[in-house]
């Protein structure tokens, strides 16, 4: 089944990443945000670009929603690319100390290149970036250990860019999520919409749904040792392994929902949007 392309709105994204990339200049540190459950699906394009030379700072969020082996698995892929993540839950705090952590230790290296070059220290600016729903607002607020700022799901125009300081030696820029102005990976693209990624946005729920679930029974044929296809027998009742994402859909919605297909779409995306599916996740490490 081929999935129509994922549509947002470029107007509202463009003026964000402007004013983003304006700030940008300012920062000492890039904390870049994904989710646990899509790690290179929630990569943002332009990230390369606007971290440059500047310390990276890698964390996959929400990671309570993907199994502790595909965890494992994603720790020893990052690292063999040179990369160390941090894996957090935001909501529950879940790894927080030991990001707050990684974030001063890489201000430190900074200071101390300062004081080589005879320039006195100062304190740390760093940013969160990353797409409007992997858990960005959470995490600050974690991080600074009380409510400064509200998540929403409109990408680019959630709040105005500010600074907020963490401690004398931290201060954190508050930025919007923001997507790219064009999507070129739909396969990414359909993820992010699976995992409700990028906020408000114009895709059919139908499709997104049939591809989830034609997306589980891939990983299933890819990692026959875990189980990605059991959730939704246990759940629904009905075996995916033989029939099509959409088949499946069509069934399920005569037997639940007198045959009402959005509202059973629906239904399982916020199943596993909401966790009621298990720990799932929809990216494997290459290779």
């Amino acid at each position: 089944m081929t999935s129509p392309p994922i549509q947002w709105y470029p107007g509202h994204i463009a003026k964000a990443e402007r004013s983003l990339v304006e700030q940008l200049k300012k920062v000492d540190v890039v904390l870049e945000v994904r989710d646990a459950r899509i790690p290179l699906s929630s990569r943002h394009p332009q990230v390369a670009t606007w971290i440059g030379n500047k310390e990276h700072v890698l964390v996959l969020n929400r990671v309570d929603m993907i199994p502790l082996q595909i965890q494992q698995a994603w720790t020893e892929w990052f690292r063999s690319q040179g990369v160390q993540p941090y894996f957090t839950n935001a909501n529950q705090g879940q790894g927080i100390s030991v990001l707050l952590q990684a974030t001063k230790d890489t201000g430190d290296r900074m200071n101390r290149r300062r004081r080589e070059r005879d320039m006195l220290p100062r304190p740390v600016r760093a940013v969160v970036i990353g797409f409007p729903n992997v858990g960005k607002s959470a995490l600050i607020n974690r991080l600074l250990k009380r409510k400064v700022v509200n998540s929403a799901r409109r990408p680019g125009i959630t709040r105005q860019l500010r600074w907020v300081r963490i401690s004398d030696q931290l201060e954190l820029l508050d930025a919007p999520g923001v997507l790219p102005s064009r999507m070129e990976d739909q396969e990414a693209a359909l993820q992010l919409a699976i995992c409700d990624d990028i906020g408000e946005a114009a895709y059919d729920n139908q499709r997104v749904a049939a591809a989830f679930i034609d997306r589980l029974k891939l990983l299933q044929a890819q990692a026959p040792e875990v189980a990605f296809e059991a959730p939704l027998r246990s759940r629904y009742g009905l075996d995916p392994a033989t029939i099509t994402g959409e088949s499946f859909l069509e069934t399920l919605a005569e037997q639940r929902y007198q045959g009402n297909k959005e509202r059973t779409s629906v239904q399982i995306l916020n199943d596993f949007r909401k966790g009621l599916l298990g720990a799932i996740a929809l990216d494997l490490p290459p290779g």
